[in-house]
C-alpha cells in the first residue's frame, strides 16, 4: 500500500509541474489549470487511502463546503475582481500551511528537532502569507485605504513583532512546548503579516501578490518536510519558486529593488511630489477620434485597469476586428504591471478571444511606437507616465513605462482627471500629440464603433 502511495504522489507531482509549465502559455493555460486540478483531486483521493488516517468524515466535509464555496464564488467572481480573489485563496493556502504546523505542535508527536524546526518555519511563513494576504484582499476590495497606512515607529514595531515571533517560535523547539507559547507564536506570526501589508500602496499590490504566493509555496514545501508528504514538497516547492520569479520580475517591471520589496519598502516609492506639468488637457470628440484611427495604418491599444472596471474587454475586441476589417494593424500593448495583478490584462483581453499574437510585452512592442500613426490608452495611467523617463523628482522615475508618447497621436480614454494608482499626474495627457477621450470605457469604445461604422 505504502507504494502504491508514493506511487501516485509522484503522478501528482508531475501533474501539478505539467500544469504549471502550460499556464506558462495563454494558448494553453486553460488545459494547465485542468491538470493541476486533475492533481490536486489525486492527492486528496490517494490522501485518504493512508492507513491509520483518523476524522475522514470530518475531512469529507470539509472538502465539500470547501469545494462548494470555491466552486460558487469561482463562478460569481467578476473578472475586475480576480486580484482580489487570487489574494484571498492564495492567503487561504498558507492559512492551510499554518493550521498544519500549528496541529503537528500542538499534538507533540514530531520527535526530531529538524522537523519541528521545518515545522516552525513553515508556520510562520505561511501565517504571516495568511495575514497579509488578507490585508491584501482588503486593499483591493476597497475594506481598507488603498493608499499606506504608516504611523510612527511603524518599522521598528514590524522588527519587534518579527523578533518576539522567531524568539516564540524557538522556544517550540523543545520536544515538549507549552500550548500557550504556541498561541502566542501564531498571534504573533499573524500580526508581523498585518504589520507588513498595512504600509503596501495600491500599485505595488502585484507584487504583492507574487510574494505571497511564494510565501505560501514555501510554507507549503516546509510542512511537506516536516511530515514527509512528497507532493506537498514539490508543490510547494514548484510554487514558491515561480512566487519568487515573479516577485523579481514584477520589482523589475515598477524599478523596485527586490531587497525594497523583502523588507518592508511597499509603497514608499509612490510618496512624494513629482514637477509641476505645464500646459492643459485637450479634450476630442469621438466623431474625430473615429476618423483618426479609421485612416490610420497601426493603431496601439494599451489597456489598464479602467478597462476592467469598464469590463470593456469585449467591445475593445469589436473595435479590433473593425479597424483590421478597414485595413488597419492593430497590436496590444501589455506592461507587466497593468492592472491589479500580474497577467491581468492579459487574461481580459484573452476572455473576449483577442487573438493571442497581437498582445505584445513592453520590451517587444516599445521600439513600435514610433511607427503608430494612433495609441489609444483605455485606463491605463502610471505605466505610460513619460515623468518615469524624464522627472528625477517623480515618484515613479526610472520605472519602465510604455513609450505610448512617441506615437504621432494619443487618445486617452479615461473617466475623469484623477491621478493614478502613483497618486501623481500624467505628463503624457499634457503632451501636443495627446487627446482626452472622457468616459466610462465601454461607452467610449462603442461610440467609437458606431462612428467607424459610419465611415465605412
Amino acid at each position: 500500500m505504502e507504494h502504491l502511495i508514493q506511487g501516485a504522489y509522484f503522478l501528482t507531482v508531475f501533474l501539478f509541474v505539467l500544469g504549471l509549465k502550460k499556464m506558462s502559455s495563454p494558448a494553453t493555460a486553460r488545459s494547465g489549470i485542468k491538470w493541476a486540478g486533475v492533481a490536486m483531486g489525486l492527492a486528496i483521493v490517494i490522501t485518504m487511502l493512508t492507513p491509520g488516517l483518523h476524522n475522514v468524515g470530518l475531512m469529507l466535509v470539509a472538502i465539500l463546503i470547501g469545494a462548494g464555496v470555491a466552486w460558487y464564488t469561482g463562478g460569481k467572481v467578476a473578472m475586475t475582481d480576480m486580484p482580489q480573489m487570487v489574494a484571498i485563496y492564495n492567503g487561504m493556502g498558507g492559512g492551510a500551511a499554518a493550521a498544519i504546523a500549528a496541529v503537528e505542535l500542538l499534538r507533540g508527536e514530531i520527535e526530531q528537532t529538524g522537523m519541528v524546526l521545518l515545522s516552525v518555519i513553515g508556520g510562520l511563513i505561511g501565517a504571516v502569507a495568511f495575514s497579509g494576504s488578507m490585508i491584501a484582499f482588503g486593499k483591493l476590495q476597497g475594506l481598507i485605504r488603498g493608499r499606506p497606512i504608516t504611523f510612527p515607529a511603524q518599522h521598528a514595531l514590524n522588527l519587534v513583532v518579527l523578533v518576539v515571533s522567531l524568539l516564540l517560535g524557538a522556544t517550540l523547539l523543545d520536544g515538549d512546548p507549552i500550548t500557550i507559547m504556541i498561541v502566542l507564536f501564531f498571534v504573533a506570526a499573524l500580526a508581523y503579516g498585518v504589520l507588513m501589508t498595512l504600509p503596501i500602496g495600491g500599485a505595488d499590490m502585484p507584487v504583492v501578490i507574487s510574494l505571497y504566493s511564494a510565501l505560501t509555496g514555501m510554507a507549503v514545501a516546509f510542512e511537506g518536510f516536516a511530515l514527509g508528504n512528497a507532493a506537498m514538497i514539490v508543490a510547494g516547492t514548484v510554487v514558491g519558486a515561480a512566487g519568487t520569479l515573479l516577485t523579481q520580475l514584477m520589482a523589475k517591471a515598477m524599478n523596485r529593488p527586490i531587497s525594497n520589496v523583502l523588507f518592508g519598502g511597499f509603497g514608499k516609492a509612490v510618496e512624494g511630489e513629482a514637477s509641476e506639468i505645464k500646459g492643459s488637457l485637450r479634450q476630442i470628440e469621438t466623431e474625430d477620434a473615429a476618423v483618426m484611427m479609421r485612416y490610420a495604418s497601426k493603431v496601439i491599444i494599451v489597456p489598464g485597469y479602467g478597462m476592467a472596471v469598464a469590463q470593456a474587454q469585449h467591445k475593445i475586441r469589436e473595435l479590433m476586428d473593425l479597424l483590421e476589417g478597414l485595413g488597419v494593424e492593430v497590436k496590444f500593448a501589455i506592461h507587466p504591471v497593468a492592472g491589479r495583478m500580474p497577467g491581468h490584462m492579459n487574461v481580459l483581453l484573452a476572455e473576449a478571444g483577442v487573438p493571442y499574437d497581437r498582445l505584445y510585452d513592453l520590451e517587444d512592442i516599445n521600439a513600435e511606437f514610433g511607427s503608430a500613426n494612433v495609441s489609444v490608452v483605455i485606463g491605463a495611467n502610471d505605466v505610460v507616465n513619460p515623468a518615469a523617463r524624464t522627472d528625477v523628482s517623480s515618484p515613479i522615475y526610472g520605472m519602465p513605462i510604455l513609450n505610448v508618447d512617441k506615437a504621432e497621436n494619443v487618445l486617452v480614454i479615461k473617466r475623469g482627471q484623477g491621478t493614478g494608482f502613483a497618486g501623481i499626474e500624467n505628463q503624457l495627457f499634457y503632451k501636443d500629440n495627446a487627446r482626452m477621450l472622457y468616459g466610462d470605457a465601454q461607452g467610449v469604445v462603442s461610440e467609437l464603433i458606431q462612428q467607424l461604422k459610419q465611415l465605412d
